[in-house]
């Protein structure tokens, strides 16, 4: 591996651990257990395990394309001239669609657990109207300005990871061997239920159009932004782990099913882990970290979302411009929210399926391209040609297994 030499102290690599794993580490989590409850504790950790393998890759592969590239060049900039105008435009729907189906799962969310937060308070506030008034809240930051969205997710980042520890340092405590080795289904079958977790896993572990702004922070230095991957993705592998731990220790394999019926919505978790726990101090604990997970994903995925609009329409920055801009990233999912609340779940699968195409595929054909044209001098991800296509069999097996699902031609766990 390459490195450039450069005469000036390069930032921290902390600070780029903490830029990955925290757009990775999100509210999506919560769909977790629901969706791999059927295949269960040890098979989903094979899956997670496999998908932080290849996800990892993927994102190596956009950093070796990159570095080819002057300083401050785009995912688009790069699948533009690498791959044409054709696979850029099929990169940029499946960005803009993911963003758009992100931030509905999260006006869902928010929905769903403000709903449970007032209920705890003796107050019933509906989903709908939750969610609604919680999407203009994070709408009204997002235009005001990026610098009152950075603080505001400073402040809201900090709670969570406050939150995170004690609620997560209670649920291990909590933890039954017999419910975790689900000892009370002594023939019950997981490897059927299997395939279908990996869209899921999938959405879990985006972060690839952070690959650029790292080149932007540490300049040309492939060892060190190489780390920041591998650490940042670490992070978000463990914490999934204790988060799969924690809750499939608690709630029994079967509950799972009602959860799921429900809508597998974080409140509907959140209700059941209560349910088991039977402590009023770890319940709380739950509320707030939800709604904290839910409020940093949404402001992280809207701005995204609101950035890429504004550079797609040449909207400009003043109020008007960014009122436009508002308009366009939180009017079409605002008014999903309130046609159908329930769709957190349905919406982090499909989410998987589109980030198939930028956050696997794409990835893959650019370290192809960029060898063939480079010849990749500064850094190559180790593997050759046989990671290329596990890279490109892993995207396109994700998006058949969603589709196959959709149609209800993979096992339910019910």
């Amino acid at each position: 591996m390459a490195t450039l030499t450069t005469t000036q102290t390069s930032p921290s690599l902390l600070g780029g651990v903490v830029i990955i794993g925290g757009t990775i580490i999100g509210a999506g989590m919560f769909s977790l257990p629901v969706v791999m409850s059927g295949a269960w504790f040890f098979w989903s950790m094979a899956a997670l395990v496999f998908t932080w393998f290849c996800m990892l890759h993927s994102g190596l592969m956009i950093l070796e394309a990159n570095l080819n590239y002057r300083i401050g060049s785009s995912f688009d900039t790069i699948t533009k001239d690498l791959l044409g105008k054709g696979w850029n435009v099929v990169n940029g729907i499946s960005i803009a669609f993911v963003l758009y189906i992100l931030t509905y799962a999260y006006i869902s969310a928010s929905g769903s657990i403000l709903h449970h937060t007032f209920a705890e308070m003796s107050l019933n506030v509906p989903a709908r109207a939750a969610g609604f008034v919680f999407a203009l809240l994070v709408a009204f930051v997002v235009w005001l300005s990026t610098k009152a969205v950075s603080r505001m997710t400073a402040i809201v980042l900090g709670a969570k990871v406050i939150t995170f520890f004690l609620t997560f340092g209670s649920l291990l405590g909590h933890v039954q061997p017999a419910t975790l080795f689900n000892v009370a289904e002594s023939h019950a079958s997981y490897t059927p239920y299997l395939l279908m977790t990996l869209p899921f896993c999938l959405a879990s572990f985006g972060y690839h159009g952070n690959v650029p702004s790292l080149m932007k922070y540490y300049g040309k230095d492939p060892r060190t932004i190489v780390k920041c991957l591998i650490y940042g993705t670490l992070l978000a592998l463990a914490l999934y782990s204790v988060w799969l731990l924690g809750t499939m220790g608690n709630i029994p394999r079967p509950e799972f099913i009602g959860i799921a019926q429900k809508g597998g919505n974080i409140d509907v978790l959140v209700q059941a882990l209560s349910g088991v726990l039977n402590s009023r101090i770890l319940d709380l604990l739950l509320v707030v970290f939800s709604n904290f997970a839910v409020a940093s994903s949404f402001l992280g995925v809207t701005l995204g979302l609101f950035d890429y609009l504004a550079d797609l329409f040449g909207f400009d920055d003043s109020a008007m411009g960014r009122f436009k801009t508002a308009l366009l990233t939180f009017l079409p999912p605002m008014i999903g929210g309130l046609l159908y609340p329930n769709g957190f779940l349905y919406a982090i699968g499909y989410a998987g399926l589109a980030a198939t195409i930028w956050a696997a595929i794409v990835p893959a054909l650019l370290a192809r391209k960029s060898r063939e044209r480079f010849g990749s001098p500064k850094f190559r991800v180790w593997g050759g040609k046989p990671m290329i296509a596990l890279i490109l069999v892993f995207g396109v097996g994700n998006a058949v297994i969603h589709i196959l699902s959709s149609f209800n031609l993979l096992p339910v766990y019910q």
